[in-house]
């Protein structure tokens, strides 16, 4: 039985590497050669997540031990901690590790390729891979994986219904410098992950500052406004030049310059796949746009995956009667009801969330609620609390002052 997937971030490589360990014959593919190219990612998350998702600590850059947001009217924030709190992860890094460990696991590692679906039923699919050399090749799978991230190739191209009004797909849209700084001006960044919140810095968005190893510092701005409303990649150009400029870092050198697009749907409720196609990560809908997170969710719903595939296996094996003809269409929704089960309500309720935070962020009276709630979290929580509340979406603590965004 063989698993194709279609992209090599840290879902579809983590995917790999578990079905791949597993003894499962797989194919992972991406159109990068280089892993290190366009490592668009703020990739900030807790010490907690990223021991027990058994990240690489080649990939940890950098650990902070604060939080710092800076209001609409660009007065400083700040909660700290004795221990460190979190780590900033070097994507590139990250990405080569993971490749590692799939190529390590047995997987097939193709880069420089592309995918396309030339035949998909319930039993299987026969796919065309694309080199970069130009060379063709077709190949039967049983499982083909579209883990493309929110360009959701492979959805597209078997026209997969798109999630609808009543669920709308909430997208960002960032661009993120890599950015070398000096002893001078590298200190007030340091040790810190910091956000820029209100329409001084950026309208239906937020920027952020974050911490790397050797000084170096990820800068960068991400909007999620409606689509009607959506600027252009120069106005987020412009946001970014802007914010280096007020955090005193537009004399730096810039070592890297890359963007990208991150999008879900709020309830995830559209179909995840068809016939023998599934999705996974981004292509899911896993990242949470309240924050701008999306590796630890992808991770997360590779390991669902994982599981849900190597037990769907074990069943298959017991006679094609007895699991009946309809297979595909179990595996599926098996898998869908384990994303909702394992993100819970948090999840939907973080998206809501993002969704009225983001696009109601627009207008001074916007900026006014922005700084009230800093201003009350400033008075009532500790650095830990803050991580909670954004790492772990503990919204109960804070009651009545999230409900009017829920509703």
């Amino acid at each position: 039985m063989t698993f194709l997937i279609a992209g090599a971030g840290p879902a579809g490589a983590r995917l790999a590497t578990a079905l791949s360990e597993a003894g499962k014959e797989v194919v992972l593919v991406d159109r990068l050669t280089n892993p290190h190219r366009n490592s668009f990612s703020s990739a900030a998350l807790s010490c907690a997540e990223a021991s027990r998702l058994n990240l690489p600590p080649s990939a940890w850059s950098a650990t902070w031990s604060g939080w710092q947001l800076l209001d609409p009217s660009g007065h400083v924030h700040q909660w700290w901690d004795a221990d460190p709190l979190g780590v900033v992860l070097d994507f590139g890094r990250l990405r080569s590790a993971m490749w590692s460990r799939a190529r390590a696991a047995g997987a097939e590692v193709l880069t420089g390729c592309t995918v396309r679906i030339e035949v998909l039923h319930s039993d299987g699919a026969r796919v065309l891979l694309q080199h970069g050399d130009g060379r063709r090749q077709h190949r039967s799978v049983k499982w083909v994986i579209d883990a493309t991230g929110s360009s959701r190739c492979l959805l597209r191209e078997a026209s997969v219904p798109p999630p609808s009004m009543l669920d709308p797909l909430l997208e960002g849209v960032g661009v993120e410098w890599l950015v070398q700084a000096d002893d001078r001006v590298a200190p007030r960044w340091l040790d810190r992950i910091s956000f820029f919140l209100g329409t001084r810095w950026i309208p239906h968005g937020y920027g952020w500052v974050f911490p790397m190893e050797n000084n170096r510092l990820k800068v960068g701005v991400c909007c999620l406004a409606p689509e009607q409303i959506r600027g252009s990649n120069s106005d987020l150009l412009a946001r970014l030049q802007a914010l280096l400029r007020n955090c005193k870092l537009e004399g730096c050198s810039v070592l890297d310059r890359h963007g990208g697009v991150v999008s879900s749907s709020i309830a995830r409720r559209e179909s995840l796949g068809s016939g023998a196609l599934l999705a996974v990560g981004d292509a899911a809908s896993t990242a949470n746009l309240l924050g701008g997170e999306g590796i630890r969710h992808a991770i997360d719903s590779a390991d669902l995956l994982a599981e849900t595939l190597l037990n769907a296996e074990g069943l298959n094996q017991v006679g094609r009667n007895q699991v009946g003809a309809d297979h595909a269409d179990v595996v599926r929704q098996t898998y869908e009801k384990a994303l909702h089960r394992w993100f819970g309500w948090r999840w939907r309720a973080a998206g809501k969330l993002a969704q009225r935070t983001w696009w109601g962020l627009d207008s001074s009276s916007a900026d006014r609620r922005v700084e009230r709630i800093i201003r009350g979290l400033s008075r009532t929580s500790s650095a830990r609390d803050l991580s909670n509340l954004l790492f772990h979406y503990r919204f109960e603590r804070y009651g009545l002052r999230l409900l009017r965004y829920l509703i």
